[in-house]
């Protein structure tokens, strides 16, 4: 009997999952924290709240077994984190996320001399605020003081594996995250290393996702009851570990997940760039890359219609079962879901949200389901692109707290128009982690082994008429965000001014 833990480090929360060696949940912990938004813009967590919940949750799925049979730990993190140190490695900011809209003008500026043209050729990380690269430039010119104080520039792994282990490490996977890193080489890229004006020793050591290390500081070995001997896996983000966990690692074979935020992925042999600059290209080890879109308005969407159209009494059981009421296509009422600027594929941190079509016979029930509508429209659109790329999808595999929903559920594989496989598998992201800790430590001879662990799956089939109305509206719901998008920024810059 043994043990393994995968640790995931979300943008909101600390999830950490134990399973048995044949990837059985035992038990799993969730632990949140704050997102501090003080000024226009901003989106900043404290990494030691981050750290603390990670330690917490570690400490609460073990306290029932025995601690000697822990064979790892292995990690998982949200990407595009980063937090400035300083000479005694203590943090000079907080951990700026990837939902930090503040460097929106230096990413601009890079769209338009066309210098992030060619970065995003060696880098594949699109040109946008959420990016290191955007982060660094922004406080590089606003914040010269702060830039000029720090030793290093690190994200969020980086930090807990500074205070488990005393070393700065990031792996492959975050660092091709940040618009600093080339992924043809494997290396820091000279020419943004030169735009920052920074050396690379500013910059954690960048290893393979596979890479481990032991001998936890003795204070957090106490804490945890886990012996020093125990390796603590790198592993990836939580984007392409998603993939792994929902066993879409094979050509053609696409994850769809919505949480707070959402994306479409696809896995490939090795790096591509799209024509396009609008996918991205992530590393999941040497051998696997990871293409896809990633789109900030996901779950929080939805949060926002309970929220603000009706109260926080309701709960999402409730509001799903009103919008089931309602046909598909709201009648005609169509939702742009751009609530906090966005990602793929628009790539513009102005967007704002908008219901089009709005009539006097739309109710709340309408704008319910219309709101879900416009978040798988927006992913479907980015769909279309990868398929442009990589072909017809052979399957697709939708993870995220979604999933629970039967409605939502089905309006995906409506929209998609294509089945749609559920995997039972619990916490994707850490299972990923946990996957790529049994390849790692030879437990496993291939990552493809997920499929023994992923249990049982539910397939969506499309509703052939529901398909047809989708099919007919979202070539609207496309022309109407085309249209408004040269008018997001003034309206940003109006907000702004209030």
């Amino acid at each position: 009997m043994g043990y393994v833990i995968g640790v995931d480090v979300g943008t909101t929360s600390t999830k950490c999952v134990l399973y048995d060696l044949k990837g059985k949940v035992i038990s799993h912990s969730n632990k949140g924290y704050k997102l501090y938004q003080t000024e226009p813009g901003m989106a900043e967590e404290d990494p030691d709240e981050i750290f603390s919940a990670v330690i917490a949750t570690i400490k609460e799925v073990v306290i029932n077994i025995d601690t000697s049979k822990i064979k790892f730990v292995s990690f998982s993190t949200a990407m595009h984190s980063l937090i400035l140190m300083d000479e005694n490695n203590r943090p000079l900011t907080r951990a700026i996320t990837w939902a930090d809209n503040r460097a929106a003008k230096y990413s601009d500026e890079l769209s338009k001399n066309g210098l992030g043209s060619e970065i995003y050729a060696k880098t594949g990380t699109p040109i946008h605020p959420m990016s290191p690269l955007s982060k660094l430039l922004w406080l590089k010119n606003e914040k010269p003081t702060l830039y000029s104080q720090a030793k290093k520039f690190i994200d969020i792994k980086s930090y807990i594996f500074y205070k488990l282990f005393g070393i700065y490490k990031v792996d492959y996977s975050i660092a091709s995250a940040t618009g600093i890193f080339n992924i043809f080489n494997l290396k820091w890229e000279p020419q943004v290393l030169n735009l920052l004006n920074i050396e690379e020793t500013r910059l954690p050591d960048v290893v393979n996702t596979t890479d481990y290390v032991t001998g936890i500081n003795k204070e957090y070995s106490d804490i945890l009851n886990i012996s020093s001997t125990v390796p603590f896996v790198l592993g990836a983000s939580d984007g392409v570990l998603s993939n792994l966990g929902v066993n879409a690692i094979e050509n053609g074979v696409v994850a769809v997940t919505i949480g707070t935020s959402g994306a479409v992925r696809v896995v490939v042999d090795k790096p591509i760039i799209d024509p396009n600059e609008k996918l991205f290209c992530y590393a999941l080890t040497k051998d696997k890359w990871v293409i896809g879109g990633p789109v900030n308005n996901g779950g929080i969407v939805f949060r926002w219609v309970r929220d603000q159209l009706f109260n926080s009494e309701f709960s999402y059981d409730q509001l799903t079962k009103m919008a089931s009421k309602i046909p598909a296509g709201s009648n005609g009422l169509l939702f742009q879901p751009y609530l906090g600027g966005e990602r793929a594929l628009i790539w513009n941190a102005y967007a704002r949200g908008s219901y089009f079509g709005l009539t006097r016979q739309h109710t709340r029930a309408h704008m319910i389901r219309s709101a879900l509508e416009g978040i798988v429209f927006n992913l479907y659109s980015v769909m279309c692109l990868i398929e442009s790329i990589t072909g017809k999808p052979a399957r697709i595999q939708a993870t995220g707290g979604f999933a629970r929903s039967e409605l939502w559920r089905q309006m995906l594989a409506d929209i998609f128009n294509q089945n749609v496989t559920i995997p039972e598998s619990f916490e994707s992201s850490c299972l990923g982690a946990v996957v790529l800790g049994f390849y790692s430590l030879g437990y496993i001879d291939n990552i493809s082994e997920v499929k023994n662990m992923i249990g049982i799956t539910d397939v969506l089939r499309p509703n052939a008429d529901n398909a047809k109305i989708y099919e007919k509206l979202f070539p609207i719901w496309k022309r109407v965000t085309e249209s408004l998008e040269p008018e997001y920024k003034m309206i940003t810059e109006f907000q702004q001014d209030l």
